[in-house]
């Protein structure tokens, strides 16, 4: 019997009695990151890395959580456990866990880029690799942080010399604390949904710092957003909360904005591209850099991308999962729509 199966309520190593981000409770649960669709409501025990916890005790409430620290390790049965940096979001880990030479990795969401706030994603070998493929498609390729941010500042600062505020849609988790730190402060005041400002107060309690801003509160005098930037994520549009910031101009950051039509479907004025995941150059090296023969691929283009890497030669196989990796319809998680009621 492999390490690991794939069951109705998550991928689940029998040996040490675990599942990995199960989407069903269970009792006891090692979670890769906190986006709700990788660590969910009603589980027993929760094992994520220590930067998880205050995001997912903010999301989840009062649950039985251990913190655990990159590369340390846990022996549950004879099976080795360890996490290992994802670079997705602050917290982010790879699972491996290895019993008898058999080596599983289990990648969550991972991005290859550095950031500058989460810790940078490192390749785990391995036998068995099982992999996200959100962007696994050629047609997704990068451009540097660099890049992308400056096309942002020059966007918001046309803005501010037209009078209008500047609505920029995110991830409240990963997205927004990124782009926070990298908005050029002199262009004009920063402005930030609540959904953002709790995620920001939860990372903040375990060190992180970022660029400062003001919550978004109904106080705030409408005159101080004419040429000020406004972060929200995506279910913020066309929610009575946006009325204040008119005249205003909006725009998308994700992954997706590399489509045709991807911004018009979004109904926003721009698209950055600009994701938390691999592209598809960076999934290739990735899975390259495991060295793992088997290689399970779950959500987003799973069928495609294990057919380009079994004529690499590779034993791959698509997986169905619960995991929704960056949404091509809403651009948001299910959890983003919680935190923007």
């Amino acid at each position: 019997m492999a390490l690991i199966s794939f069951t109705d309520k998550g991928l689940y190593c029998e040996k040490a009695d675990v599942y990995i981000d199960p989407w069903k409770p269970v009792d006891k649960a090692l979670i890769t990151h906190a986006h709700a669709d990788h660590s969910r409501w009603g589980m027993g025990t929760y094992a994520a890395h220590k930067h998880s916890l205050p995001v997912m005790r903010w999301r989840l409430g009062d649950i039985e959580a251990i913190g655990v620290e990159y590369g340390e390790q846990l022996r549950v049965n004879g099976v080795d456990i360890s996490f290992h940096p994802a670079g997705h979001i602050p917290g982010s880990a790879q699972i491996r866990l290895a019993h008898k030479g058999e080596v599983w990795v289990v990648s969550g969401d991972y991005k290859a880029g550095a950031d500058g706030l989460s810790t940078p994603f490192e390749p785990v070998k391995c036998t068995h690799f099982i992999t996200e493929s959100t962007f696994g498609l050629p047609a997704f390729r990068w451009q540097p942080q660099e890049a992308v941010m400056s096309e942002i500042n020059a966007w918001w600062a046309e803005n501010r010399k037209n009078g209008q505020c500047s609505l920029l849609l995110c991830y409240a988790l990963g997205k927004a604390q990124r782009i926070l730190n990298n908005l050029d402060p002199t262009i004009g005041e920063i402005f930030l949904h609540g959904a953002i400002v709790n995620t920001n107060t939860a990372l903040e309690s375990v060190g992180y710092e970022f660029t400062d801003a003001t919550y978004l509160s109904a106080e705030i005098d409408k005159a101080r957003l004419k040429g000020a930037m406004v972060l929200a994520p995506p279910s913020a549009l066309g929610s009575s909360w946006t009325k204040k910031l008119k005249p205003f101009k909006t725009a998308t950051a994700s992954g997706w904005m590399s489509l045709r039509g991807a911004r018009r479907r979004r109904h926003t004025d721009r698209g950055f591209i600009f994701s938390d995941h691999v592209d598809w150059d960076e999934l290739n090296a990735a899975v390259d850099a495991t060295r793992a023969q088997n290689i399970f691929v779950t959500h987003g283009y799973s069928d495609v991308y294990s057919k380009w890497l079994r004529s690499k030669g590779l034993n791959a196989v698509p997986v169905k999962t619960e995991y929704e990796g960056e949404l091509s319809d809403i651009g948001e998680s299910r959890s983003e729509e919680k935190e923007s009621e």
